[in-house]
Protein backbone atom coordinates (compact mmCIF):
# COMPACT_ATOMS: atom_id res chain seq x y z
CA UNK A 1 0.00 0.00 0.00
CA UNK A 2 2.75 1.86 1.04
CA UNK A 3 4.41 1.71 -2.38
CA UNK A 4 1.29 2.38 -4.31
CA UNK A 5 0.95 5.91 -2.72
CA UNK A 6 4.59 6.53 -2.80
CA UNK A 7 4.14 5.61 -6.67
CA UNK A 8 0.96 8.55 -6.80
CA UNK A 9 2.85 11.34 -5.28
CA UNK A 10 6.26 10.92 -7.31
CA UNK A 11 3.55 10.65 -9.99
CA UNK A 12 2.13 14.28 -9.54
CA UNK A 13 5.16 16.57 -10.25
CA UNK A 14 5.30 14.53 -13.72
CA UNK A 15 1.73 15.05 -14.35
CA UNK A 16 2.45 19.00 -13.26
CA UNK A 17 5.16 19.44 -15.41
CA UNK A 18 3.24 17.45 -18.58
CA UNK A 19 0.32 19.91 -17.99
CA UNK A 20 2.31 22.94 -17.69
CA UNK A 21 4.55 22.18 -20.99
CA UNK A 22 1.47 20.80 -23.11
CA UNK A 23 -2.29 22.62 -22.41
CA UNK A 24 -0.68 25.36 -19.76
CA UNK A 25 1.14 26.59 -22.34
CA UNK A 26 -1.56 28.17 -24.43
CA UNK A 27 -2.78 29.72 -20.99
CA UNK A 28 0.41 31.10 -20.84
CA UNK A 29 0.02 32.71 -24.05
CA UNK A 30 -2.50 33.90 -23.37
CA UNK A 31 -1.71 35.51 -20.03
CA UNK A 32 1.09 37.21 -21.48
CA UNK A 33 -0.97 38.64 -24.91
CA UNK A 34 -3.10 39.83 -21.48
CA UNK A 35 -0.44 41.64 -20.00
CA UNK A 36 0.47 43.23 -23.59
CA UNK A 37 -2.88 44.28 -24.65
CA UNK A 38 -3.43 46.55 -21.25
CA UNK A 39 0.56 47.86 -21.51
CA UNK A 40 -1.23 49.16 -24.72
CA UNK A 41 -4.35 50.35 -23.22
CA UNK A 42 -1.84 52.57 -21.45
CA UNK A 43 0.06 54.11 -24.32
CA UNK A 44 -2.96 54.56 -26.14
CA UNK A 45 -3.76 56.73 -23.51
CA UNK A 46 -0.95 58.56 -23.25
CA UNK A 47 -1.10 58.92 -27.12
CA UNK A 48 2.25 57.09 -27.46
CA UNK A 49 0.79 55.65 -30.91
CA UNK A 50 4.22 53.89 -32.06
CA UNK A 51 4.49 51.98 -29.14
CA UNK A 52 0.86 51.12 -29.25
CA UNK A 53 1.37 49.88 -32.54
CA UNK A 54 4.26 47.69 -31.44
CA UNK A 55 2.78 46.20 -28.68
CA UNK A 56 0.19 44.86 -30.53
CA UNK A 57 2.18 43.67 -33.48
CA UNK A 58 4.06 41.16 -30.13
CA UNK A 59 0.46 40.66 -29.05
CA UNK A 60 -0.49 39.18 -32.48
CA UNK A 61 2.50 37.48 -32.45
CA UNK A 62 1.98 35.56 -28.95
CA UNK A 63 -1.91 35.07 -29.37
CA UNK A 64 -2.80 31.67 -30.68
CA UNK A 65 -4.47 31.64 -33.85
CA UNK A 66 -7.43 30.19 -31.99
CA UNK A 67 -8.29 32.77 -30.37
CA UNK A 68 -10.29 34.83 -33.23
CA UNK A 69 -11.93 37.04 -31.38
CA UNK A 70 -9.25 38.67 -29.35
CA UNK A 71 -7.13 38.40 -32.09
CA UNK A 72 -9.58 40.80 -34.13
CA UNK A 73 -9.40 43.22 -31.39
CA UNK A 74 -6.03 43.73 -31.08
CA UNK A 75 -6.30 44.19 -35.04
CA UNK A 76 -8.50 47.00 -34.28
CA UNK A 77 -6.88 48.52 -32.04
CA UNK A 78 -3.63 48.68 -33.84
CA UNK A 79 -5.64 49.79 -37.37
CA UNK A 80 -6.75 52.92 -34.65
CA UNK A 81 -3.25 53.58 -33.55
CA UNK A 82 -1.92 53.57 -37.11
CA UNK A 83 -4.61 56.02 -38.23
CA UNK A 84 -3.50 58.42 -35.15
CA UNK A 85 0.14 57.50 -35.97
CA UNK A 86 -0.11 59.05 -39.97
CA UNK A 87 -0.39 55.24 -41.23
CA UNK A 88 -3.32 55.88 -43.03
CA UNK A 89 -2.58 52.99 -45.96
CA UNK A 90 -1.71 50.17 -43.84
CA UNK A 91 -4.86 50.98 -41.11
CA UNK A 92 -7.07 51.10 -44.02
CA UNK A 93 -5.77 47.91 -45.72
CA UNK A 94 -6.28 46.05 -41.55
CA UNK A 95 -9.56 47.62 -41.30
CA UNK A 96 -10.87 45.86 -44.75
CA UNK A 97 -9.73 43.06 -44.09
CA UNK A 98 -11.61 42.64 -40.30
CA UNK A 99 -14.33 44.05 -41.47
CA UNK A 100 -14.85 41.08 -44.75
CA UNK A 101 -14.01 38.92 -41.79
CA UNK A 102 -16.30 39.48 -39.25
CA UNK A 103 -19.10 40.81 -42.13
CA UNK A 104 -21.00 37.39 -41.91
CA UNK A 105 -19.69 35.84 -38.40
CA UNK A 106 -22.74 35.68 -36.02
CA UNK A 107 -20.68 35.34 -33.14
CA UNK A 108 -19.25 38.36 -33.34
CA UNK A 109 -21.01 41.61 -31.56
CA UNK A 110 -22.80 44.19 -33.19
CA UNK A 111 -20.96 46.88 -30.90
CA UNK A 112 -17.95 45.47 -32.20
CA UNK A 113 -18.73 45.18 -36.06
CA UNK A 114 -19.69 49.11 -35.62
CA UNK A 115 -16.69 49.92 -34.09
CA UNK A 116 -14.92 48.25 -37.18
CA UNK A 117 -17.20 50.32 -39.35
CA UNK A 118 -16.69 53.64 -38.24
CA UNK A 119 -12.99 53.04 -37.89
CA UNK A 120 -12.77 51.90 -41.45
CA UNK A 121 -15.29 55.07 -42.24
CA UNK A 122 -12.89 57.33 -40.87
CA UNK A 123 -9.99 55.67 -42.92
CA UNK A 124 -11.59 56.28 -45.84
CA UNK A 125 -13.01 59.78 -44.98
CA UNK A 126 -9.51 61.02 -44.29
CA UNK A 127 -7.84 59.16 -47.49
CA UNK A 128 -10.55 61.21 -49.93
CA UNK A 129 -9.57 63.98 -47.89
CA UNK A 130 -5.72 63.53 -48.65
CA UNK A 131 -6.10 62.74 -52.56
CA UNK A 132 -8.48 65.50 -52.93
CA UNK A 133 -5.33 67.78 -51.50
CA UNK A 134 -2.79 65.76 -53.63
CA UNK A 135 -5.15 67.08 -56.68
CA UNK A 136 -6.25 62.87 -57.73
CA UNK A 137 -8.83 63.24 -60.13
CA UNK A 138 -12.47 62.30 -58.92
CA UNK A 139 -12.29 58.44 -60.42
CA UNK A 140 -9.53 58.05 -57.87
CA UNK A 141 -11.18 59.63 -54.56
CA UNK A 142 -14.17 58.69 -55.56
CA UNK A 143 -14.82 54.93 -54.43
CA UNK A 144 -12.77 56.36 -51.15
CA UNK A 145 -15.74 58.40 -50.70
CA UNK A 146 -18.36 56.80 -51.67
CA UNK A 147 -17.31 53.92 -48.81
CA UNK A 148 -16.99 56.58 -46.07
CA UNK A 149 -20.20 57.54 -46.97
CA UNK A 150 -22.02 53.95 -47.22
CA UNK A 151 -20.57 53.08 -43.74
CA UNK A 152 -21.46 56.29 -41.80
CA UNK A 153 -24.79 55.99 -43.17
CA UNK A 154 -25.04 52.40 -42.03
CA UNK A 155 -24.14 53.68 -38.61
CA UNK A 156 -26.44 56.61 -38.55
CA UNK A 157 -29.46 54.73 -39.58
CA UNK A 158 -28.61 52.71 -36.48
CA UNK A 159 -29.85 49.41 -34.79
CA UNK A 160 -33.03 51.72 -33.16
CA UNK A 161 -35.06 53.95 -35.37
CA UNK A 162 -35.32 57.36 -33.62
CA UNK A 163 -31.68 57.09 -31.89
CA UNK A 164 -30.93 60.40 -30.21
CA UNK A 165 -27.66 58.96 -28.29
CA UNK A 166 -24.34 60.85 -28.28
CA UNK A 167 -23.14 58.07 -30.77
CA UNK A 168 -26.22 58.33 -32.77
CA UNK A 169 -25.98 62.06 -33.64
CA UNK A 170 -21.84 61.88 -33.81
CA UNK A 171 -22.73 59.22 -36.91
CA UNK A 172 -25.31 61.42 -38.65
CA UNK A 173 -22.72 64.72 -38.22
CA UNK A 174 -20.03 62.24 -39.55
CA UNK A 175 -22.16 61.44 -42.71
CA UNK A 176 -23.08 65.28 -43.45
CA UNK A 177 -19.73 65.47 -43.43
CA UNK A 178 -18.76 63.65 -45.80
CA UNK A 179 -21.75 64.41 -48.22
CA UNK A 180 -19.58 67.89 -47.74
CA UNK A 181 -16.15 66.80 -48.67
CA UNK A 182 -17.55 65.34 -51.88
CA UNK A 183 -19.58 68.06 -53.32
CA UNK A 184 -16.48 70.41 -52.11
CA UNK A 185 -15.11 72.99 -54.08
CA UNK A 186 -10.83 71.93 -54.16
CA UNK A 187 -10.13 75.54 -53.43
CA UNK A 188 -12.61 75.15 -50.37
CA UNK A 189 -11.12 71.87 -48.81
CA UNK A 190 -7.55 73.54 -49.38
CA UNK A 191 -8.43 76.66 -47.18
CA UNK A 192 -9.21 73.88 -44.45
CA UNK A 193 -7.40 72.51 -41.74
CA UNK A 194 -6.94 69.29 -41.80
CA UNK A 195 -9.50 66.79 -39.33
CA UNK A 196 -8.16 65.29 -37.00
CA UNK A 197 -9.68 62.03 -34.94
Amino acid sequence: MKKWIISLWLLIPALVLAYHYGPGQRGLMIDEASLMVAAANHYTLQKDWPKTIELCEKTLETLPEDEVQLRRRVVLEKAKAQLMASQLPQARNALITLMDEIALDSKESDTFKDDVRQSLANSEFYMTWLMRLEGLPRSEWQPHVESARQHFKYLAEGRVQGDQSEKAIQHRKDLESTVRLARMDLTELQGLPLPSQ
